[in-house]
């Protein structure tokens, strides 16, 4: 009996693999826009905006956004610059613009992230765009990035930040896409699952510190991949 349960637990932690899709387009440009963030959240967004644009006209299908790119990175603005994405239009402006250039441009945006109101709780959430304007998949945030390193850093996401619960992977025009969000990528798990579900890509739009980042980054995007 023992070893019965213990092949049904391994089964639940390795999902099926999935035979891999044909990919819609055998080769594509990528953009990853960096984005310096200041105060001024319809700078942000207009700044967004240009680079987006700049990209595609460089022949870009695919654009990348980093994570919270329209706020300063606190705790005391993520429930000010938070937007209501599920509500859209000017409750979303930022999700709004995603829209319109994905669709006016026809190219696939992984719209980095945004703290996102949902109710009484806030997200780090991703959104990705088609090419047709709509919202193809949303990822908040799953492991939020708590850190104490006495004499360098104090950091405490889920001071504001709820988590999110359910990896996202979403068909595009360019493939299938695993998403992941900065600290999502220390956890091997989650790749392994799209890995199994026929990822083409995996997109992990990130907000490093300088103190931590710098040592870890490089390894961590090596590791979900193999």
């Amino acid at each position: 009996m023992a070893s019965s349960s213990a092949s049904v637990a391994e089964q639940a932690r390795v999902p099926p693999a999935l035979p891999l899709p044909t990919p819609p387009v055998e080769k594509f440009k990528i953009a990853l826009c960096q984005i310096t963030v200041t105060p001024d959240k319809e700078r942000n967004i207009a700044h967004a905006r240009n680079k987006i644009q700049k990209a595609a006209a460089k022949g870009a299908k695919l654009v990348l956004l980093p994570e919270i790119w329209n706020s300063p990175y606190s705790n005391d603005c993520f429930p000010v610059y938070a937007e209501d994405i599920d509500a859209g239009g000017d409750a979303s402006p930022s999700t709004a613009m995603l829209s319109q250039l994905s669709r006016n441009l026809n190219i696939t945006i992984v719209g980095g992230s945004i703290p996102e109101r949902s109710g009484d709780q806030l997200f780090n959430t991703c959104c990705v765009f088609g090419t047709d304007g709509n919202l193809k998949a949303k990822h908040r945030k799953i492991h939020l990035f708590d850190i104490d390193i006495p004499g360098k850093i104090t950091f405490t996401e889920s001071k504001t930040l709820t988590a999110g619960e359910t990896p996202t992977i979403v068909d595009t025009e360019v493939g299938r896409i695993g998403i992941g969000i900065c600290y999502d990528i220390q956890f091997q798990e989650l790749a392994m699952i799209y890995a199994a579900r026929g990822a083409h890509l995996l997109c992990y739009p990130g907000a490093f510190n300088m103190t931590t980042g710098p040592l870890h980054w490089e390894l961590l995007q090596r590791a979900s991949c193999m």
